[in-house]
C-alpha cells in the first residue's frame, strides 16, 4: 500500500490546510472524506477563491434568490453565501478542532481587503464576523499591514482568534508574533483566559521567488551572456529566495516562543504566558504552489516541513503531495546557508535589495486581494440582475 505522504508530514508536527473552499466540496461530500481520511487539517479561503465558487455556478442560485425576496443588498447576500460555507466547513472540521485541543480544525475567513489600511474598520468588521459565523473554529484573516497589525492585537485582546495574512518579510512576520504576544498579556492582566486562543502568522512564499527571479532575469538580459560565471552566480539564486527567508523566519519564532533566556528581554515574556495556557502562534506557508513549471511542484511543501507549522495548499498541490512529496522535517536545516543567501542578494555583483521587493509584493497582495473581491461584487451584482423577478 503507497505511504500516505500526507499523515507523514503530520508526524513530523506540520499540520496540512486547504487553500479552497467551495459549496460543491462541502454538499459532495469531499470535504468531510478529505477531513476523516487525515488528508487536511484545517481550511483557508479569501475572495480569489469564492469569486471561482460562485461566479457561473448554479449552487449558490436558490439562496441568491432567497436574499433577493427578502430585499438583501447585494454585498449581505454575499455574506449570506459564505457565511453559510464557512459555518458548514467549520463543523465539518469541529471533530479535528476538539481532537486537537484547538491547535487545528479551523476555517478562515478574510475581512473585506478594501478595508486593510483602515484599522478602526479592520477591528469593527472582525468583530461581526466573529459574532455571526459563531463558531468556536473560524479565524478572520486579517492583513499584517502597519494599520492591521493594531487590529490583530486589539482582536487577540478579545478572545478572537486571528490569521495575520500577507507577511512577507521577517520584520512584518515579528511584529505579527509580538501584536500576539501583547495582545495575550492584555488578557492576562485582566485576569481573562488565554488558553482557547489560535492564531496563525502567514508567511507568503511564491510571489518573493517569481519577484526576485524576474529581476534575475532583467539582469540577465542587461549583461549578457558574455560572463559565464557573473550569469551561473546570478541564475542560482533562482527559486531560492522565499525557501531561505521562510527558514530565517522560523529561526526568529524559535527565538520569539521557544527561547529560555534568564535574563529578561523580551523573549522571556514568552514563557510566562505559556505558563497560562497560552498557544503558540504558528507559522502558517502561504501562496505554496508554484508558478514555475521548472521547479518541483511540491518544492515549498518538501523543503518547509517542521514542528508548529503549518502549510496551507491548494488541491492540486494537495493531491500532487500524496502522490511524491518526500516527507523529512528540513525546516532546521540548511540554516546558514539561508542567511548567507539572504546577505549575498546585498553584493554588488548581484544588488536586489529584499526589503524593496518586499514592499512592493506587500503592495501587489493586497491589490490581488481586492481586484478579486471587486470582481467578486460586480459577477455577484450580475446575477442578483439575471435571477431578480422582471
Amino acid at each position: 500500500m503507497a505511504s500516505n505522504h500526507l499523515l507523514e508530514i503530520k508526524e513530523c508536527g506540520q499540520s496540512i490546510w486547504m487553500d479552497n473552499l467551495t459549496r460543491d466540496l462541502i454538499q459532495s461530500g469531499e470535504l468531510k472524506r478529505m477531513v476523516e481520511n487525515g488528508e487536511i487539517r484545517g481550511i483557508t479561503s479569501n475572495p480569489a477563491i469564492f469569486e471561482k465558487a460562485i461566479a457561473g455556478n448554479a449552487i449558490y442560485d436558490a439562496d441568491i434568490e432567497a436574499g433577493i425576496h427578502a430585499g438583501l443588498p447585494v454585498y449581505k447576500i454575499y455574506e449570506s453565501l459564505i457565511f453559510e460555507d464557512i459555518r458548514n466547513a467549520c463543523d465539518i472540521l469541529r471533530p479535528i478542532y476538539e481532537e486537537s485541543g484547538g491547535l487545528d480544525g479551523y476555517v478562515s475567513i478574510e475581512v473585506p481587503p478594501t478595508i486593510a489600511d483602515d484599522t478602526e474598520a479592520t477591528i469593527n468588521e472582525t468583530r461581526r464576523y466573529y459574532r455571526e459565523i459563531n463558531r468556536p473554529n473560524v479565524m478572520i484573516k486579517i492583513p499584517g499591514t502597519t494599520n492591521g497589525i493594531p487590529a490583530v492585537e486589539q482582536m487577540i485582546d478579545e478572545g478572537i482568534n486571528v490569521n495575520v495574512t500577507l507577511l512577507f518579510s521577517i520584520q512584518s512576520y515579528e511584529a505579527a508574533a509580538r501584536a500576539y504576544i501583547r495582545g495575550l498579556e492584555a488578557r492576562v492582566n485582566r485576569g481573562q483566559d488565554i488558553s482557547k486562543i489560535a492564531s496563525v502568522a502567514s508567511f507568503f512564499l511564491s510571489r518573493i521567488d517569481n519577484k526576485v527571479d524576474e529581476r534575475i532575469d532583467e539582469k540577465l538580459k542587461t549583461q549578457g551572456t558574455e560572463d559565464l560565471n557573473a550569469e551561473a552566480r546570478l541564475s542560482a539564486f533562482k527559486g531560492k529566495v522565499a525557501i531561505a527567508n521562510a527558514k530565517l523566519a522560523y529561526q526568529k519564532y524559535k527565538e520569539l516562543f521557544h527561547s529560555v533566556s534568564e535574563a529578561p528581554p523580551k523573549e522571556a515574556r514568552w514563557q510566562d504566558l505559556a505558563a497560562k495556557g497560552a498557544n503558540v502562534q504558528r507559522l502558517l506557508w502561504a501562496s505554496t504552489s508554484t508558478k514555475n513549471p521548472q521547479y518541483s511542484d511540491v518544492m515549498y511543501v518538501d523543503e518547509l516541513i517542521g514542528p508548529d507549522t503549518v502549510n496551507t495548499l491548494p488541491l492540486a498541490t494537495i493531491k500532487a503531495c500524496m502522490d511524491h512529496c518526500n516527507v523529512a522535517s528540513r525546516i532546521d536545516t540548511g540554516v546558514e546557508e539561508a542567511k548567507r543567501l539572504i546577505e549575498s542578494l546585498k553584493d554588488p555583483d548581484i544588488n536586489i535589495n529584499l526589503d524593496e521587493v518586499m514592499d512592493e509584493i506587500l503592495e501587489e497582495g493586497i491589490d490581488k486581494f481586492i481586484q478579486p473581491f471587486q470582481s467578486l461584487m460586480a459577477s455577484m451584482e450580475e446575477k442578483v440582475k439575471q435571477l431578480s423577478p422582471v
